[in-house]
């Protein structure tokens, strides 16, 4: 099968958009975890216990982060150059955090002092708290628009600082991904524990939804009426040479929302958002630990598809040059890269999917004292 370019465009806008969704679903509990072992641990065999439910995943897990950057890179080399030269410094900072969890994992329990683990249990806490936090602020910024142009060679020119991207709507996004997935972790916290661990995930579950329903309902409103959005005047040939300058884009209120009035079927990311998360708050508890966690992963994937769908074609929109914006249209590789990227991904990712799936088969089941007691 063989696609017209302007197909392949929109395919690998999908594909992107649905690969950055299962990472969230799968490391976001991973990362969720992180940030609540050192809080709903009272001891050190609660500890143990907590990490445990993630341990043999979570490195399976981020094999989602590694593939996505991989097909940004190959798939948008134009947004992988702007973002990285603009927000260097965050995605050092996410790099550095990120170190944590593979020591934090393999030697936490390696040394039997509790200031050795209750170290680690805090690293494991950044690991866990700055990327969830800077995923989001970065999200917040795109949807602000990033200070970045290209020249006529279309070389990519940042002209803002980092302490910038600190704005209050993208500190905003950044609490409603922590909250977010802080939320998705006690709800996997509540299907793999049992007892009080799992009555205390249960809490902090509820208590994470609410914040997300609050906060995300804020930010919508900010988007409709606070911030500018960015529309596109005039595009050229959708199956011509990609060129990001060969457009025109303007910035005008209400922008974000225009794809929801054109394609009311886009409204149902945000619905099952709220609806996710209102879920959460309503199902948190022993009884239906299994609930918990598919409504976790719907408000989870509604979040992401909201922000997504806002944007559509926008992937990296430009605050300085709105006519450098970057879209699904103009930042792609050459068809025929986009066209072996696609039946690459078709054959390797089923695999990977189906790989995990396997692993969280093998090792489901209740996380106990007597379980890590006969590891050790």
């Amino acid at each position: 099968m063989i696609f017209d370019y302007a197909t392949l465009k929109v395919i690998w806008w999908c594909i992107v958009g649905g690969i950055i969704v299962v990472f969230a679903l799968t490391d976001g509990w991973d990362l969720g975890i992180g940030m609540l072992s050192p809080i709903l641990g009272k001891s050190d065999d609660e500890r143990r216990i907590i990490l445990r439910s993630i341990e043999p995943n979570w490195e399976g897990n981020q094999t989602w982060l590694v593939i996505a950057g991989g097909v940004i890179f190959a798939a948008w080399p134009l947004v992988y150059a702007a973002s990285f030269s603009g927000m260097y410094m965050a995605m050092l900072l996410v790099l550095f955090a990120l170190f944590f969890r593979p020591v934090g994992f393999k030697y936490r329990n390696k040394v039997a002092d509790m200031r050795w683990r209750t170290a680690w249990d805090w690293g494991l806490f950044i690991g866990g708290f700055v990327p969830a936090l800077v995923f989001g602020i970065a999200f917040g910024n795109l949807l602000q628009g990033v200070p970045f142009h290209f020249d006529g060679d279309l070389r990519a020119h940042y002209t803002g600082a980092f302490w910038q991207l600190l704005n209050p709507f993208a500190v905003l996004a950044g609490v409603i991904s922590v909250t977010m997935l802080v939320m998705h972790g006690a709800a996997y916290l509540c299907l793999r524990l049992d007892g009080v661990i799992q009555s205390r995930a249960a809490a902090a579950a509820r208590m994470a939804g609410i914040i997300v329903v609050v906060a995300f309902a804020a930010a919508g409103l900010w988007v409709a009426f606070g911030i500018d959005g960015y529309r596109i005047t005039m595009i050229p040939d959708l199956n011509g040479q990609p060129n990001p300058l060969a457009k025109t884009v303007v910035k005008a209120p209400g922008a974000w929302l225009d794809n929801y009035g054109r394609l009311q079927w886009t409204l149902a990311a945000p619905l099952a958002a709220f609806a996710g998360a209102f879920g959460v708050i309503v199902s948190a508890g022993p009884r239906r630990p299994r609930t918990t966690l598919l409504a976790s992963a719907v408000a989870v994937a509604g979040v992401i598809l909201t922000a997504g769908l806002s944007m559509f074609p926008f992937i990296m929109p430009s605050s300085s040059v709105p006519g450098s914006s970057l879209t699904a249209w103009d930042a792609v590789s050459s068809w025929r890269t986009l066209q072996i990227m696609f039946w690459v991904t078709v054959f390797f990712v089923p695999l990977i999917a189906l790989y995990t799936s396997w692993v969280y088969a093998k090792l489901r089941g209740t996380i106990t004292l007597e379980t890590i007691r006969s590891e050790d």
